[in-house]
């Protein structure tokens, strides 16, 4: 990370996940990383190395403020008191119930619930609880995956009214805490991030239009995403990039 003189502090939030798993073993596997926290939902994920220093698997809801809140004593207990790089990996296209729209009749109220509970509402609470953390002075990044199909610009084919519009609510959510933050600490930086066609459960129903050469592994696409990170300074707070660093129109 840009400035950052020691071993860094890390959480990494839906590392249950395949993109946050392949966040999770990346920055296990970085000799800068001194203390990183992995956390799972309904229950700790996996860590390459679960025995090595400063490695810790936690599990929280993020949609439950109240767990949200113990997490954030759990995570400045085990960091000493700060975090360098919050990274919300978290998300939900699809699931039991859940399919992304093909036209407005099949928009539904039970599915808006739960995928703007995850997509959107998730990534502000998470940074509410762990602002605190971030408020060190030094240097710092809390980073959300978002989705390129949630820009309203850049919206030409229509359907995935849920997804669509909890990512977008995401944005805002996210583009309005990076103003507050920077207020906190204006060495941090706020970022908004796409991490393009994941080979994932979530996009593996989808994958059939893919460009080649567009449908990353997720290690690569780990990969990506951590190099936006690592070029990322206070300026660029607020911004709603890809995984190759270009600009996404809001």
């Amino acid at each position: 990370m840009a400035g950052l003189d020691r071993p860094a502090r890390v959480l990494v939030a839906g590392a249950s996940g395949v993109i946050g798993g392949a966040l999770v073993a990346a920055l296990d596997a970085d000799p800068g990383v001194g203390t990183l926290l992995a956390v799972g939902g309904r229950a700790p994920p996996p860590l390459p190395r679960p025995d090595a220093p400063g490695r810790h698997a936690l599990a929280c809801d993020l949609t439950d403020p109240r767990a949200l809140a113990g997490l954030a004593d759990r995570a400045g207990t085990l960091s000493a008191g700060g975090l360098d790089l919050v990274i919300n990996a978290a998300g939900l296209l699809h699931g039991p119930g859940i399919r992304p729209e093909k036209a407005l009749a099949q928009v539904g109220l039970a599915a808006l619930h739960q995928v703007f509970a995850v997509n959107a509402f998730a990534p502000v609470l998470l940074a509410q609880a762990l602002l605190p953390l971030l408020r060190h002075g030094g240097p710092a990044v809390f980073a959300s995956l978002s989705a390129r199909v949630g820009s309203i610009g850049d919206n030409r084919l229509g359907g995935w009214y849920a997804y669509r519009a909890a990512k977008a609510a995401q944005n805002q959510f996210m583009r309005t805490f990076a103003i507050e933050l920077r207020r906190a600490n204006p060495a941090a930086a706020c970022l908004l991030l796409h991490p393009g066609t994941v080979d994932t459960p979530l996009s593996r129903p989808f994958q059939s239009g893919v460009e080649p050469g567009r449908l990353f592994a997720p290690e690569l696409a780990a990969g990506h995403l951590l190099a936006v990170i690592a070029s990322a300074t206070p300026a660029d707070s607020g911004r709603f990039l890809a995984w190759d660093g270009q600009a996404i129109p809001w």
